[in-house]
């Protein structure tokens, strides 16, 4: 193991942040050398370990702070901890974190190792290539010379508000661990083919390749023209056009696109729009925004195509939904059904807005071509060949305007991890009312209605990043006992 190290107390976040940067460079510098030395033929016999770091804080009264700010606060007295990985990465989250519990609580912050080993896999600088030669050089099994993920520490419970607290132990500071953080960091760069750092706070998720294409053409065009506040966009293969460039100048395409490839419109700290193309279906919506939330987004909306349930809607309307039926089933076992998904007015906000500015319509005539209501989620895409009493039936009940596959699902997910949600939809066709797009229609559809949503999408996600953070971040979205880690 690496010399240990004392526990040092803080009275600036930037100082605590720099010294928990330095200890997780140093460990896992440690592991890496040491895997580099066994695979150069050095001593097999022994077991390398080292810690992931940890931040502390103390408190011991019950005075009531400010708590109109959802975050940045504890709900008791007592010790509170939590692991810390890449703090490079999560660089300014942490100093704002930090800040707000000093200022709210007056009280110092201390930085230890923690008792987590940090896995081997995790220690690997991003974009490593772990030669298999090198590592068959290696006669022991790793696992017998260094620590591996462990899923036990890699759940949610936290965030689920189901972890309950050993006698003794601290109190959790923060709505992931370390481990947990690392294991979705990797899962992101698989599932996207962009690198964790290029992630924007403010997300857009669509289920459909036509808004990536619009998406990629209209931040393409932005660049070549200066940016207009952005500064970089991001593709696949981590392929970098800067403001002011129409040619990349870093980063390699992938030969084919990942499972949910992701855009991103850069602006300085994380402060652009991130475009993710999840595809088809709840369980891709649940995969990603589990992995996105640990990167604590300030948003993410979902802009799609959904069936139309009422006679009176037309193709191209659009929906803004206000409530969810949840058939979705993915997140049963960590959010029940009888959670109600509340609407989030800042949000709600932002997109009515967004509408009425880019399609020119306001009041009644605005009303013409956009419906709020409750939108299902359901997991089977051909509901239409059952017997369709029962569906329908659950439909008119509920007064379902909509119906689709992903936007429950990741209003439900940012809802269990505190990240503000919404979903605007588009009606691409009307399934109890015979009403389908015929060829020729679908492509002048999509040209036409495609280009108009993404850009209300972007409106949206602009004025939303215009707004003070601590009055996105909304106290509808905390339970009983919560962290203090936004």
């Amino acid at each position: 193991m690496p010399e240990p190290f004392g526990r040092q107390s803080f009275d600036r976040a930037e100082k605590a942040v720099a010294t928990l940067q330095a200890l997780y460079d140093r460990n896992t510098k440690f592991l890496r050398d040491s895997f580099t030395a066994l695979a150069a033929g050095a001593d097999g016999s022994k077991r390398y370990r080292a810690f992931y770091p940890e931040i502390g804080v103390t408190t011991n009264s019950f005075t009531q702070v400010d708590s109109r700010q959802a975050y940045g606060h504890m709900p008791t007295p007592g010790h509170f901890a939590t692991t810390i990985t890449q703090p490079q990465l999560f660089e300014n989250y942490l100093i704002e974190q930090l800040r707000l519990i000093m200022r709210n609580h007056g009280v110092s912050v201390t930085v230890s190792e923690s008792t987590t080993p940090i896995p081997l896999h995790f220690a690997f600088l991003e974009g490593t290539y772990v030669d298999g030669a090198a590592a068959e050089r290696i006669k022991r099994p790793i696992r017998d010379l260094f620590d591996v993920p462990d899923l036990d520490g890699t759940d949610d419970q936290i965030a689920n508000g189901t972890f309950e607290v050993a006698f003794g132990e601290p109190r959790p500071l923060a709505p992931f661990t370390a481990q947990r953080i690392d294991y979705s960091l990797h899962r992101m760069t698989h599932y996207t083919a962009t690198s964790p750092q290029h992630f924007q706070n403010f997300v857009l998720f669509t289920n459909y390749q036509f808004y990536i294409d619009e998406f990629v053409a209209r931040a393409r065009g932005l660049m070549e023209n200066g940016g207009g506040g952005y500064v970089e966009f991001v593709e696949p293969g981590n392929v970098v056009t800067r403001a002011g460039a129409s040619t990349a100048s870093e980063g390699t395409p992938p030969a084919r696109l990942p499972q949910m490839p992701a855009y991103h419109l850069k602006k300085p700290n994380h402060g652009g729009i991130t475009m993710v193309n999840i595809g088809v279906g709840p369980s891709n919506a649940k995969t990603i925004t589990d992995h996105i939330a640990v990167l604590r987004p300030h948003a993410w909306v979902m802009l799609g195509h959904c069936a139309g349930l009422r006679n009176t809607q037309a193709l191209g309307d659009y929906v803004l939904a206000h409530a969810y039926v949840r058939e979705d089933h993915v997140l049963d076992d960590d959010l029940p059904v009888w959670v109600p998904i509340p609407p989030l007015a800042e949000i709600q906000v932002a997109l009515q807005e967004a509408v009425a500015e880019v399609t020119g319509l306001s009041g009644y005539d605005l009303k013409r071509i956009m419906r709020t209501g409750t939108v299902a989620t359901i997991d089977n895409r051909n509901w239409e060949l059952r017997d369709q009493r029962g569906p329908v039936q659950r439909l008119s009940q509920s007064r379902a305007i909509a119906l689709d596959m992903e936007s429950a699902t990741i209003a439900a997910n940012g809802f269990r991890f505190r990240v503000p949600y919404g979903t605007l939809l588009c009606v691409s066709d009307k399934p109890l009312h015979g009403e389908l797009k015929l060829p020729g229609m679908a492509t002048e559809f999509y040209k036409r209605q495609v280009a108009q949503h993404l850009t209300i999408g972007i409106r949206a996600m602009e004025k939303l990043a215009e707004m003070p953070m601590e009055r996105l971040h909304s106290r509808k979205l905390r339970s009983f006992s919560e962290t203090a880690f936004q």
